[in-house]
This record gives structure tokens, C-alpha cells and sequence, in this order.
């Protein structure tokens, strides 16, 4: 075989092999966790062009190469909850023989690969763990953010909030073209700002196996209502930025020109599997009038999603609230709701709906989640201080609705397009829930890390339901470094083992349950001090593997040993997306049988968005909600008897 066959079915290998796996790693880059919340320095970062920064402004470090021998220790260590003595020695084995071998000839090439480029992975993972991944961004990539629930009265309210959200969102964006945005720093090290210039005017553009990332700076935006698409400016002819008011007027003019929803909602087709919406896209693009609404979509700043009425305030309590809002932000609800009242390519979606369900949804690709949660508490308090003062604008222009012809054949495709929406929306089982007996404040007074104390609770509720250890992963940002994304924290360990062991052992002492939660807590702690340095083992092995496939090399044995493929199997993700609004992120699982958590701990509470799929038998967000309450509950009762113990 030739190197070039080679190499293809490799690519193919990875396409299909490690899908689960590559949407692992890069859905939960949400926020990309610290150890402490994000500082900010008084020096600011410098200007980026509208393309996609190629430089290195900041001069921040390179993203190192970690040695071969120190990941492959590591991660010995990592998979030994998931082996069985007599599989962990073959593993064992397999390693030194990959150690000594073909292990050798990888290193040394991603080394070689490391010194041509600012960050060795960073177009890899842009490629593999996005742009080249075909299942549909919703649910599968694309998280929703739930802002504070509002209750409009009116229609006029629904815009005015719409408008004040848009106003906000310029001024951020000025902020951030000024470089008034300060440097975010972990302790003394400057992290790289390059995401926050990515995140407005950047659309993912369908194509045929590899999508593509379109980088625009314009002065409108898209408004979707009842599924019809609008151009609306943002600027007047005589060069002034609209006002609320003149917003408002505009938004007004957007809601009459579409009072019945659209028989042809073309935004429905932006949910579908990437190659299938590519072909749709192919097709629109042979006929002129499409080519100019895509293009005009895909220019704008941001999409406004005037959604209908979700059934908000028709909830029994707060967390059935929290289910609806969550529903809307990820997917719309399905066809016959929001769901094509979308337009899922473009980086940020905000969703203003008629009963108060607001918040946004943002695809994945060009940025973490850390420039999309400072938006979020920008908006709030922006729209708290009612800001409306700015003089009005001589010259605003009136919307436009963006023109499509549909022919027989993307008709079909809408269809087909609304029935898999419709099924990704009944799999998607929700359960988000404030859990409001204690928040990180309880947890720092006794001595430990909030984050990891809330991942050893999932470890523990995990564990409790299905008597077996779970692939864990959270994200870690490695923004230290240039180009910098994220690393995989494995949350799942020998220590979280035994310390859910403990836990469920009544023959356990209190002092025996507290000893095994520290140790538990401290590992996880430790290990994500060296996730943020660049030092997990995912990215390195991701790029090992990755190196093989360019080189066409025999992909070694070790990436379909057990031990790889049961830890990357990762049936709990997690991100900490830590909001100063009562606000929260949320996602879908990553694999069939596996539970998503987005949790945002705040003083004295945790916003907590958990998700599972209802097609497994095995797995219910409802249970697995108990499952963590109980483990929160039970962690404290821990804490509070060794405290009195100590009396």
C-alpha cells in the first residue's frame, strides 16, 4: 500500500473511530477550567485582524511537546480504574513496548512538527475535533447558555429586551476591537486573548468532509422570526449606531413583514449532519439570490432569534423553567417550536423568546466558552442599569428579508432536515436544577478545591447508579500558551474509586470517608495543575496519533488497547462555566450511555444542567440528578461530622 492510501484510511480510521472521543474533547472546551476564577491585568491585547490571528502578538510560550515517557506513566495511571489485573499487565506491557519502539520515531517527529509551528495542535484540532466532525452541531456540539428568566408582558418588552441585548453586545464587541478588553491572567501567567476577536462575524461554513470558518466584520445583524431571516443594520447612512429605540422600531418592522411562519424555513437545514447540510448549501448556491442571502447571513455580527412562546411561566416550579429555557438554547424545542428559527452556523445566537426565555446559543469551532460567559454577565448588568440614552441615528435603513428559491429537491431536504431535528430533540433528556443547601463558600471553608470537590461528587453519583467506575473528563484551558484550547482533565481515577467505594461502605468510618474524599479531591487537583500546563495526556497522545496518520505509519496498537478505548469512552462530561448572573451552560451527552454537566458554582448555590440520552435504557437525568444530590449531601455530612469531631 502507498502512503498516500495509507494515510486515507487512517484519516478514515480516525473519523470513525475516535468520533465519540473528538466530540469529547472539544464540546466540553466550554470554559476551560482554572483553579482560581479569571484575573485581569491592566495591559490589553493587541489588535487581530478579521481573519484568524496567525501570529504570536502576545509572545506567550509555545505549547510544549510533554516527554514521551511522563505521559505514558500518567496515563498508565489514568486508565488502571477501567482494567482488570490480568488487562492492566498486557497494557502495561504494550506500553513499553510502544515506549521503546514506534513510540520513539512519534515523539521525535511531533518534536520536529512542534519547532515549525507556534502551537503544534492547534490547526489539528481546529480540523479534527470540529470542522471535520459530521454529526450535527446540535446537541452534539453547540452548547446553549440560559440567561436570568425575564417575564415580558408584551411584545413591545420582548424587543425592547432584544434591542437592549444588541446594544450590549456592541459595546463588548468595542471593547474588544479597542483592546480595552484586559489580559485574563492564571496567577502571574498572561493568557492568550486571540478567541475574544473570533467570536463576532465568524460563521462555519458547510462543505463536503472539512467545514470552514468565515471571519467577517460588518455592521448588521440577522433576525429571524417565525423561521423568515432579515437583514437589519445597525448603522444609519449617516454613519451613527442606532439607538433602542430605533431598534426597537426596526425589530417591529421585522415582526410585521413575518406574522405567519415561513413555509420554507431555510435555517432548519444549518441542524442537520455537516455533509448533508454541505450538499443542501451546494445546491442553494447555484441560483444568485442564495448565494446573496447566505453570504449576508454568514457576514453578519450576530443572529437575534425572536422566538415564539416556550411555555415559560405555564412551568410548575423553577427547575421545569430551567428545562424549557435549557431546551430553547440548545435546540429550539424541534421544528414545530424554534427549532428552525435558528441559524446554527453562526458563533452566537441570542434567543430572545415571547414569555421570557433568553439566553444564546454558540457553535463551538472558533472559541471557548470563556468570551461568551463575560458576554453574558456584560449583557446583564447592561440591561440591569437600563442604558438608553444614546441620540438616535439621522439615517436608519430599513430591514430587509433575506430572499430564498427552493427548488423540489432542498424542499425535501428541509423535511428530512426538520424529522432528525425533531428526533435529536425527543433523545434529549434534560434535568437542570439549582442545588441550593451549600455552594463553594461551605466547600473553601473546610480546605478544598469547589471544582474538584463538585467532580468527585459526580464521580461519586456515577459510581453509586451503576456500581462501576466512569470515564470522566473535564475541560482545562491551556491558554498560557499561544493558541492555546484546551487539555482533558480525567476526573476519573484510582483515588475517586475508592473514595465512592468508602462512601457506599457502611462499615466505613466517618474519618475513613473523609481521609479517601481528600485524597480523591487532591488528585484531581493535582492533575489539573498539570492539564493547564499542558501536561495531561490526551493532547499528546491525540497528536502522536495524528503524527502517525500524516506519515503513514501503522497506527500502533495501543490505540485500540482497552485501556485507550474503555478511558476515552467518556461517559460523564463536565465543564465549569462559572457565571456571575444566575445563568447557566448546557450541552448533550457525549456518548450514548453518558451523562453531561455543566455546573456553575456560585457562594452559596450550584446551577447544575445535567443531560442524558433517552434512547439508552441504561442512563436517566432524572436519576442521575438524585444520584448527585444525594452525593453532595451525603460529602457534606462527611465534612460537618469531622467538624464536630474536632470540637
Amino acid at each position: 500500500m502507498s502512503n498516500n492510501s495509507r494515510v486515507t484510511v487512517q484519516k478514515s480510521k480516525l473519523q470513525y473511530e475516535d468520533q465519540k472521543m473528538l466530540r469529547g474533547l472539544r464540546i466540553c472546551g466550554l470554559r476551560g477550567l482554572m483553579l482560581e476564577p479569571y484575573t485581569s491585568s491592566v495591559q490589553v491585547f493587541a489588535n487581530y485582524a478579521s481573519t484568524q490571528p496567525s501570529t504570536n502578538i502576545q509572545k506567550l510560550p509555545r505549547l510544549p511537546v510533554p516527554k514521551l515517557n511522563d505521559t505514558l506513566s500518567k496515563w498508565l495511571k489514568t486508565v488502571k480504574p477501567f482494567l482488570n489485573d490480568e488487562e492492566y499487565a498486557a497494557t502495561t506491557s504494550l506500553v513499553k513496548e510502544f515506549e521503546g519502539g514506534v513510540g520513539q520515531k512519534l515523539q521525535a517527529l511531533l518534536e520536529k512538527r512542534a519547532g515549525k509551528h507556534e502551537n503544534w495542535l492547534e490547526d489539528w484540532w481546529l480540523n479534527t475535533a470540529y470542522l471535520e466532525y459530521r454529526d450535527p452541531v446540535v446537541v452534539f456540539s453547540s452548547p446553549g447558555l440560559v440567561f436570568p428568566f425575564r417575564k415580558f408582558n408584551s411584545q413591545e418588552d420582548q424587543l425592547r429586551y432584544a434591542a437592549k441585548t444588541i446594544i450590549a453586545a456592541l459595546d463588548y464587541k468595542a471593547l474588544i476591537d479597542n483592546d480595552k478588553i484586559p489580559v485574563e491572567m492564571m496567577g502571574k501567567s498572561p493568557l492568550d486573548m486571540a478567541q475574544y476577536k473570533k467570536i463576532f462575524g465568524t460563521c462555519r461554513i458547510p462543505y463536503e468532509k472539512r467545514d470552514k470558518l468565515s471571519f467577517n466584520d460588518t455592521k448588521h445583524i440577522t433576525v429571524i422570526h417565525n423561521n423568515h431571516i432579515f437583514h437589519v443594520d445597525l448603522w444609519g447612512s449617516d454613519g451613527k449606531r442606532l439607538n433602542v429605540d430605533q431598534i426597537v422600531q426596526a425589530l417591529k418592522k421585522v415582526v410585521d413583514l413575518s406574522k405567519t411562519p415561513s413555509s420554507e424555513p431555510i435555517g432548519i437545514l444549518t441542524s442537520e449532519n455537516r455533509d448533508a447540510w454541505a450538499k443542501a448549501y451546494q445546491l442553494l448556491s447555484k441560483d444568485k439570490v442564495n448565494r446573496d442571502s447566505l453570504a449576508d447571513v454568514e457576514s453578519s455580527l450576530a443572529v437575534l432569534c425572536l422566538d415564539s412562546a416556550a411555555g415559560l411561566w405555564q412551568c410548575a416550579d423553577d427547575n421545569a423553567r430551567r428545562n424549557v429555557a435549557a431546551a430553547q438554547t440548545i435546540h429550539g424545542g424541534g421544528a414545530p417550536a424554534n427549532g428552525a428559527n435558528r441559524w446554527f452556523d453562526k458563533t452566537i445566537q441570542f434567543i430572545v423568546g415571547a414569555d421570557g426565555v433568553t439566553g444564546l446559543t454558540y457553535e463551538h469551532s472558533p472559541a471557548e466558552g470563556q468570551p461568551i460567559a463575560v458576554l453574558t454577565d456584560f449583557i446583564i448588568k447592561y440591561i440591569e442599569q437600563d442604558k438608553t440614552g444614546d441620540t438616535p441615528s439621522s439615517g436608519p435603513k430599513e430591514p430587509a428579508r433575506l430572499q430564498f428559491n427552493v427548488d423540489s429537491e432542498v424542499a425535501a431536504m428541509i423535511n428530512t432536515a426538520k424529522q432528525s431535528l425533531d428526533k435529536l430533540v425527543a433523545n434529549l433528556d434534560l434535568n437542570c436544577f439549582k442545588f441550593d443547601k451549600y455552594g463553594k463558600n461551605f466547600i473553601k471553608s473546610h480546605k478544598m478545591s469547589p471544582d474538584s470537590y463538585l467532580q468527585m461528587a459526580m464521580q461519586y453519583a456515577f459510581y453509586s447508579l451503576h456500581k462501576t467506575p466512569g470515564a470522566h473528563y473535564e475541560s482545562a484551558a491551556t491558554r498560557m500558551y499561544t493558541g492555546g484550547r484546551t487539555e482533558t482533565i480525567r476526573s476519573c481515577s484510582v483515588e475517586s474509586v475508592a473514595f465512592a467505594a468508602a462512601m457506599l461502605d457502611a462499615r466505613a468510618s466517618a474519618h475513613d470517608k473523609l481521609a479517601a474524599m481528600r485524597a480523591a479531591i487532591n488528585a484531581h487537583k493535582d492533575y489539573t495543575v498539570q492539564a493547564l500546563q499542558g501536561f495531561g495526556v490526551d493532547r499528546h497522545l491525540l497528536g502522536l496519533k495524528l503524527t502517525a496518520i500524516e506519515n503513514g505509519i501503522e497506527l500502533p496498537k495501543l490505540y485500540s488497547d482497552p485501556g485507550y478505548v474503555r478511558s476515552a469512552h467518556m461517559r460523564i462530561s463536565t465543564s465549569q462555566v462559572a457565571c456571575k448572573c444566575d445563568g447557566f451552560m448546557c450541552y448533550g451527552p457525549l456518548v450514548g450511555d453518558g451523562y453531561a454537566t455543566c455546573y456553575n458554582p456560585r457562594d452559596d448555590d450550584v446551577n447544575f444542567a445535567t443531560a442524558a440520552f433517552a434512547a439508552h435504557p441504561d442512563t436517566a437525568a432524572a436519576r442521575y440528578r438524585a444520584a448527585l444530590e444525594r452525593a453532595l449531601a451525603d460529602m457534606h455530612d462527611v465534612l460537618l461530622h469531622s467538624a464536630r469531631s474536632k470540637l
